[in-house]
């Protein structure tokens, strides 16, 4: 098996010894952060000290520019003694803020001291984006993906004008699911994104290699998401969906830093155990004023071959309960049904895939409530 090209990176970088040390760069740790994209673009931060060779600078770059694959090489160089204290404050700030002084109840968001919150970034309009609508949930594995990517295609059917962003960083499963995988272009500074069955389109996923794990902390996750609101060639839409990842954690709480949010989509299954997990989802967007525009229950009953009548296999009603619990509305409940996962694994949904199904159908009943 060939190895990735990250891991090529690495193990020409280990091949350079600096005579200070008598150690190799990467034995060293004078290399981190290495990033690479799809078309061959890597960079890393070298650190150096005062008293090192300048030339290993030059020495990384050159022999990265001859692996096999690589197109262009940034070498961030960093001073390694600067670098050593920044971390060493980070890690002292984290150590003191995950250990609770006596007496204290942990921290919560409303909690946060005033000057926390003061310092937050302020929210950026994004009025070409028409309207901002988050869909999330509050675990993985209920279907959020392709209920996003069928909402998105359903929308664009009506004639709207739709961009569709990934900001599931660590999970990017959107290139798969509309069937596209390459690096977007670039122009004028700008991201062009791709396109598929009318849905504009970005996704870590058309950066990094398939296998490349986003080993990420959470300033890299709002910086990504940041740029793909603003560094993208969006053009004029009228809905812009957001497929958040699982939970509630640093890409929910960037995105509604970075952009003003009209609304979020919570997507449950039946059983109470996602139900929990999706109330706390939208309990979260509530609590940072952006509304809940609704539920979407997932996988809801799977329909017999041969009477037709549904079959409940994950429970009943827990999506109806959520939405009475949060005074919202219950979108739509969504059925178990096989060729939903076929046309998500294939790159076609299953509104463009078999519009007649009950599930299509319901899904673009969705769409048409949003």
């Amino acid at each position: 098996m060939t190895e990735s090209l990250p891991a090529r990176v690495e193990a020409a970088l280990a091949t350079i010894v600096n005579s200070r040390t008598g150690a190799d760069l990467m034995a060293g740790g004078q290399v981190r952060d290495v990033a690479t994209t799809t078309d061959g673009k890597v960079r890393f931060t070298l650190l150096l000290a005062a008293v090192d060779e300048a030339t290993l600078a030059r020495a990384a770059r050159q022999i990265v520019e001859h692996i096999p694959g690589v197109t262009d090489v940034r070498v961030d160089v960093k001073d390694a003694t600067e670098f050593a204290q920044q971390r060493a404050a980070s890690t002292a700030a984290n150590a003191a803020a995950a250990t609770p002084s006596k007496g204290r109840a942990l921290p919560v968001m409303d909690a946060a001291p005033a000057q926390a919150r003061s310092s937050a970034p302020t929210p950026v309009s994004y009025p070409n984006l028409g309207k901002i609508i988050a869909v999330s949930s509050g675990k993985g594995g209920v279907g959020k993906s392709t209920v996003t990517v069928n909402l998105a295609c359903a929308l664009a059917k009506m004639g709207k004008k739709v961009g569709l962003m990934d900001a599931d960083i660590y999970g990017p499963n959107i290139p798969r699911m509309m069937g596209v995988n390459s690096a977007p272009p670039v122009d004028d500074e700008k991201i062009i994104p791709l396109e598929a069955y009318g849905v504009k389109l970005i996704s870590i996923g058309f950066l990094i290699e398939r296998d490349q794990p986003a080993i990420w902390r959470g300033p890299i996750v709002m910086k990504i998401i940041t740029q793909f609101l603003r560094d993208v060639a969006w053009g004029k839409l009228d809905y812009f969906l957001v497929d958040m990842p699982p939970g509630t954690g640093d890409a929910q709480l960037s995105l509604v830093q970075a952009t003003q949010v009209s609304g979020a989509v919570i997507v449950t299954t039946p059983q109470e155990v996602a139900v929990g997990d999706a109330l706390r989802g939208a309990k979260m967007f509530e609590r940072v004023g952006v509304p809940v525009i609704g539920i979407v229950e997932n996988m809801s009953y799977f329909e017999s071959p041969e009477t037709g009548k549904p079959i409940a296999l994950f429970g009943t009603g827990g999506g109806s309960r959520l939405a009475t619990e949060l005074g919202v509305p219950l979108l739509g409940e969504v059925p178990l049904y096989p060729p939903v996962m076929e046309g998500g694994d294939g790159g076609k949904p299953i509104v463009l895939a078999d519009p007649n199904c009950s599930a299509a159908r319901k899904l673009t009943a969705i769409a048409e409530k949003l």
